[in-house]
């Protein structure tokens, strides 16, 4: 990506806003932090699996409920330090490659939860090269909205195992925290698949 595209960077909200709208049934897990906040203030769902405290288990997670629910699609939403935290998973997932996953790094180049500290990713570490050389053929960054119905139409479709690197804004939006009772996210989930709670 150009040095130009790299300085233009995407709202963080309304780009997890228009991907979840374009995604009515997707399944999505959220990484911890702000990831989670994006979704919850994008319009809290059922089908929405918050993480909290589980830095780096995102992708892990979404890899095992798109093996569970290959019929439907699932979304992990994440950020860069997130994802840096859990990056072997990728390995495990390029080695499953699961058509009805696709992970969305928001990245803004810091750790925002513990006081916006450069992150790997703005120091030279390339995650779509990562992703790639892990095995995740289709693999992109983009810093831009415009892109929003393109990555849907691929999620509705469960059209493959996708990698999206997005380079959005280093601000920090009021926080909008969902639940914080991880029963109650987990049964609400499991309801919303038609599975008993335990």
């Amino acid at each position: 990506m150009s040095r130009d595209a790299l300085n233009k960077r995407a709202d963080r909200r309304e780009f997890v806003a228009k991907l979840l709208a374009a995604t009515p049934d997707a399944l999505v897990v959220t990484g911890l932090g702000s990831a989670s906040y994006d979704v919850f203030a994008a319009g809290d769902r059922d089908k929405n699996y918050y993480l909290w405290g589980a830095m780096g288990g995102a992708t892990s997670l979404g890899l095992g409920l798109a093996l569970a629910q290959s019929d439907k699609p699932v979304v992990v939403i994440t950020g860069d330090g997130e994802q840096l935290m859990g990056i072997g998973s990728l390995g495990s997932i390029a080695v499953k490659q699961p058509k009805n996953l696709t992970i969305v790094v928001l990245d803004n180049g810091h750790f925002g939860e513990t006081g916006m500290q450069r992150s790997h990713s703005s120091l030279g570490a390339d995650l779509v090269a990562i992703a790639k050389g892990f095995g995740i053929a289709d693999a992109y960054s983009t810093s831009s909205v415009d892109l929003v119905d393109e990555i849907a139409q691929g999620i509705n479709a469960r059209r493959g195992l996708a990698f999206v690197q997005v380079f959005i804004e280093a601000d920090e939006p009021p926080r909008a925290l969902p639940p914080r009772d991880g029963p109650f996210i987990k049964n609400r989930f499991r309801a919303a698949l038609g599975l008993k709670p335990f």
